[in-house]
């Protein structure tokens, strides 16, 4: 791993600050940052790709990674979010399939995947249960840097 980042965050983003992730994502990039994990969800996830795909214009070689977790991942999508998705993955330098089928743990399995790539993880984290918490805590174990909005 070299300066590689990777994002967790909820699905559900009421108070979320944008201009702050566009900060703390350049801010990044000027510090030598240049492949992004991201894990593709509905919320902060295609928040935090679209701000990497943004900045894209500006520095080209930095580089967006799709962990997938499963093929099923964007149908229960709204319509909208379902078009966010497939520009954001269409912007991908790299598509990663982690499993070939849903089955109930390959979120986790994507989240433990994108932290043990990374060096550091920006996170938004609201809530002490669930997913986005699990991965917080699980990176703060592997001794990462967490940046947390």
């Amino acid at each position: 791993m070299n300066n590689t980042c990777t994002f967790t965050g909820h699905r559900n983003i009421k108070d979320f600050d944008q201009a702050l992730l566009d900060r703390v994502i350049e801010n990044l990039i000027k510090n030598g940052y240049r492949r992004f994990y991201n894990g593709m969800a509905r919320g902060f996830d295609l928040a935090a790709a679209e701000s990497v795909l943004s900045f894209k214009k500006i520095y080209p070689d930095i580089e967006l990674i799709a962990c997938i977790p499963c093929p099923e991942q964007s149908q229960t999508l709204s319509a909208v979010d379902r078009e966010r998705y497939k520009r954001a993955l269409s912007g991908c330098s790299e598509k990663i399939l982690l499993s070939d089928k849903y089955y109930s743990g390959c979120m986790f399995y994507r989240n433990r995947f994108m932290v043990d790539n990374a060096d550091v993880i920006v996170s938004y984290l609201r809530k002490k249960f669930g997913g986005t918490y699990y991965t917080v805590r699980y990176a703060e174990k592997c001794g990462k840097k967490v940046i947390e909005l």
